[in-house]
């Protein structure tokens, strides 16, 4: 259970944040968020990153492919605080609230774990909902943290061997893909479906 301490403020706590853009340079908005997560946010460190993965959009067909990644925060935040600071990164970053569900997007930053903390508020869930059906956010958190226990879900070593691992496609981390993420297109050999 998260700790108060006096004044209010909560001792460090891990926090897991879900990472996708499809529009612009996808693969430079994603590695930018983790810079901006690990300066931008308040009582907050960057402690881990996952790999960058492309994988199709889960919404409407005809929009370009996503780019997803995970990373590990420890933060002093509540959880209210720090969904506020991502979407002020969001915001900075021209992202514009327009209610279309699972539609293109310049970033997008979900938080999906908060400790193990389960909350449901207006505005606030924690586990983010859906967090163990999408491959590309099971698959990059067992990377930072094979053992973690997903709060009403179970173990995530368990929720990942539902995934077929090559259905998401690592995004070279030399930078070489990046033009092609921006432009949506299939590495060669991508197998057509692949992903969620």
């Amino acid at each position: 259970m998260t700790r108060i301490q006096p004044g209010g403020r909560t001792a460090a706590v891990s926090a897991y944040i879900g990472i996708g853009a499809n529009l612009g340079d996808p693969v430079a908005q994603v590695r930018g968020s983790f810079a901006r997560l690990a300066v931008e946010v308040p009582d907050t460190r960057l402690a881990g990153r996952s790999r960058l993965y492309r994988n199709p959009p889960m919404g409407p067909p005809d929009q370009p492919d996503y780019v997803n990644a995970v990373a590990r925060l420890h933060t002093r935040l509540t959880p209210r605080e720090l969904l506020h600071a991502l979407q002020a990164i969001e915001q900075r970053c021209g992202r514009v609230r327009d209610g279309q569900r699972w539609g293109p997007r310049l970033l997008d930053l979900d938080l999906l774990l908060y400790g193990d903390r389960v909350l449901d508020e207006p505005g606030l869930a924690v586990p983010h909902p859906g967090v163990a059906e999408r491959n590309f956010v099971v698959l990059p958190l067992q990377e930072l943290a094979p053992g973690l226990e997903i709060p009403g879900c179970g173990p995530l070593a368990a929720l990942a061997r539902a995934f077929d691992p090559a259905a998401l496609i690592p995004v070279e981390e030399s930078g070489d893909s990046a033009a092609e993420a921006a432009a949506g297109e299939p590495p060669p050999g991508r197998r057509a479906g692949a992903g969620a």
